[in-house]
């Protein structure tokens, strides 16, 4: 099951693990709202280099992301990082 949240007008897509009763974010959709961008393409390059810092800084918050296929702008399902609540405020 797929959900789109709203934010300040600001779509972030989620979805509900029924299983393990947890929801899950995508990063990139958080990281857009937060910094204020527009720009999917630069939400996702700031994501991209803010994973690799903390990645090269040996945070193990990194690891605890997922990936999930989410719905894209274009309608079709990719691959996207995901997070669930406890670790997106970890990451902010």
């Amino acid at each position: 099951m797929g959900n789109i949240k709203l934010f300040e007008d600001k779509k972030v897509r989620s979805h509900y693990d029924d299983e393990k009763e947890v929801w899950y974010f995508s990063i990139i959709d958080i990281v857009a709202v937060l910094t204020n961008q527009p720009d999917y393409k630069k939400a996702q390059s700031y994501w991209t280099t803010l994973k690799n810092r903390l990645k090269k800084e040996g945070s193990e918050i990194v690891t605890k992301c997922d990936k999930l296929k989410l719905i894209a702008s274009d309608g079709k399902k990719y691959f996207t990082d995901v997070a669930n609540t406890e670790t997106l405020f970890r990451l902010i």
